[in-house]
C-alpha cells in the first residue's frame, strides 16, 4: 500500500532558491543518491481506501439494515453492502512523506 512519487520532473522541493548568492544549492539539499534513479524520497499522493455509495456518502464499508422476520419474531440484522460503491481514487497528502523504499535511516539525536 505503498504511494507514488510525484510526477514531475526536475522538481526538488528542498533545493536552493536561485536568489541565494555564494551557493550552489548542494548545502541546503538532501543528497539523492545514484542508485534513486532521479525519483524523489517524498510520497505526495497516496491511493485511499474510502469508497462513495449511490447517495454520496464517503466510507469504508457499508451497512444495510434488514429486518428478519423467524418464529414470528422481528430480528434486525446489518447487511454489508459491495455493488455500486466508487473508489475514491488517488488523495493528496496534506504534508509529503518518505517513500518507504528510500534506502536512508533517519536517526535523532
Amino acid at each position: 500500500m505503498g504511494g507514488s512519487g510525484s510526477k514531475a520532473k526536475g522538481v526538488w522541493p528542498f533545493s536552493g532558491s536561485a536568489g541565494d548568492s555564494g551557493s550552489d544549492g548542494n548545502e541546503q539539499s538532501v543528497a539523492r543518491l545514484k542508485g534513486s534513479k532521479n525519483t524523489p524520497p517524498f510520497v505526495f499522493t497516496r491511493r485511499s481506501s474510502l469508497y462513495y455509495d449511490e447517495d454520496g456518502d464517503l466510507a469504508h464499508e457499508f451497512y444495510e439494515e434488514t429486518v428478519v422476520t423467524k418464529n414470528g419474531r422481528k430480528k434486525s440484522k446489518l447487511k454489508r453492502i459491495q455493488k455500486n460503491l466508487i473508489p475514491q481514487g488517488i488523495v493528496k497528502l496534506d504534508h509529503p512523506c518518505i517513500h518507504v523504499d528510500f534506502p536512508i535511516v533517519l536517526y535523532e539525536m
